[in-house]
């Protein structure tokens, strides 16, 4: 049977791109051969979170990422697969209510879902990021007040040492 289903394989091969070569295969093994898919969600995140550390992030990061992740995983309860835009926009609304958290908060967890989704699309575990269609949340940018010359001099009069004075001077 396996030697079945590379002989559709290869025939396909010139009619079909990488992501509907990569779905026929799965079906052909899932109906032909009693195969299971090969990935799993739990799975998925540790190849993305393996791709985050090659790229360079932080081990903070990067378990920032994981308890983000699975937490969406978990709420959603979907395969990767089967999540949408309303689905995310749902899970982001939850968060923001129930844990009371800022519009930045929410913001930085719909851009680690937009990283995560956007790998899956690269790889070709799906075929377009429900991400795509959720756009960045608004936040009120806070406008800080600078120093007036006076409290620069009483900062200054203040310092103990070299160091405390440089940085003020910056």
């Amino acid at each position: 049977m396996e030697s079945t289903v590379n002989n559709i394989l290869s025939q396909m091969q010139s009619s079909l791109n990488a992501t509907q070569m990569k779905l026929l295969n799965e079906v052909l093994r899932i109906n032909l051969c009693n195969q299971t898919p090969q990935s799993n969600d739990s799975e998925l995140l540790g190849r993305f979170l393996t791709a985050k550390e090659v790229e360079g992030c932080s081990p903070r990061t990067i378990a920032y990422y994981e308890s983000t992740l699975t937490h969406m995983i978990i709420s959603i309860d979907k395969p990767y697969t089967q999540v949408d835009s309303d689905d995310l926009r749902q899970y982001l609304n939850d968060y923001e209510t129930e844990r009371g958290v800022s519009k930045v908060t929410v913001d930085n967890i719909r851009r680690i879902l937009s990283s995560y989704f956007s790998w899956l699309e690269d790889e070709d575990y799906i075929v377009k990021s429900p991400v795509r269609r959720i756009h960045k949340v608004k936040t009120a940018k806070v406008i800080k007040e600078t120093y007036t010359d006076e409290a620069l001099e009483i900062m200054r009069d203040n310092c103990c040492n070299v160091r405390d004075l440089a940085m003020i001077d910056l």
